[in-house]
């Protein structure tokens, strides 16, 4: 009889080794089999996609699926400059798919020293202190301050709609420009590294912007201004005058 007690902790101890070696088993199983060897992002512009990735493959488990899933599972990721949410979907035990839906942002304007972005509606929805590719700088736009979160305080919105309509026919002729200006008058020049396009009104802006894609190119290395502003179908008015 008083070999029971060790008899008993000796059974406790194999039995703890054993759970405790099965919950090894599993975890490495688990670690190994869900280990995320493949990542697809989409709707990524701002950021790259390894970028993109650091973002979301973090922290302890990170690089694993299952964890993942359960992670972010009906949760968005919020918080992200330029990025609207982000949403992870576990396509397979190793392949995560990560949809990326970024602000949308039609231009931005230069105030003390930071980049302010401003959406469709005027609203300003990020500040950077680096310009972002793709996204115009908007010029000529009086204010005498900026809050982020706020619409843009300018006297006319009727320019935010105008901003609209030019940046969706210049993503329709794949033509981006850097630089969006406008003068007293709201007339238009839009700006291509050192070559500046004289666009006037907005009258028979499809037809003038139009033209871009045959003849920018013609421009590469130049600097001075296309002359488009009585650009029409009938006219075809066009000149180039060197800086």
């Amino acid at each position: 009889m008083e070999y029971i007690p060790h008899l008993q902790l000796k059974i406790r101890l194999i039995t703890g080794l054993g759970i405790v070696t099965l919950l090894l088993s599993i975890v490495l199983f688990l670690s190994y089999h869900y280990a995320v060897r493949q990542v697809i992002v989409e709707g990524n512009k701002h950021y790259s996609a390894q970028e993109i990735q650091a973002m979301v493959l973090k922290g302890h488990f990170g690089d694993n699926s299952l964890y993942l899933s359960l992670k972010y599972k009906n949760k968005e990721i919020k918080g992200i400059p330029f990025i609207d949410t982000m949403d992870v979907i576990i396509v397979s035990n190793d392949t995560i798919k990560i949809s990326v839906y970024e602000k949308a942002l039609a231009g931005y304007v230069e105030y003390l020293g930071r980049y302010m972005y401003f959406d469709n509606d005027g609203m300003v929805v990020e500040a950077a202190k680096v310009p972002t590719q793709g996204i115009p700088q908007v010029t000529g736009l009086t204010f005498d301050h900026i809050v982020l979160y706020e619409k843009l305080p300018i006297e006319n919105d009727q320019i935010f709609q105008n901003i609209l309509t030019i940046t969706k026919l210049l993503n329709k002729y794949d033509v981006i420009c850097d630089k969006i200006q406008f003068d007293a008058s709201y007339n238009v020049t839009l700006g291509y590294d050192k070559v500046k396009v004289n666009i006037g009104k907005l009258e028979n802006l499809d037809e003038k912007l139009m033209q871009l894609p045959y003849i920018l190119p013609s421009l590469k290395g130049e600097s001075g201004t296309l002359d488009l502003q009585n650009y029409t179908q009938e006219s075809r008015s066009v000149s180039f005058e060197r800086d």
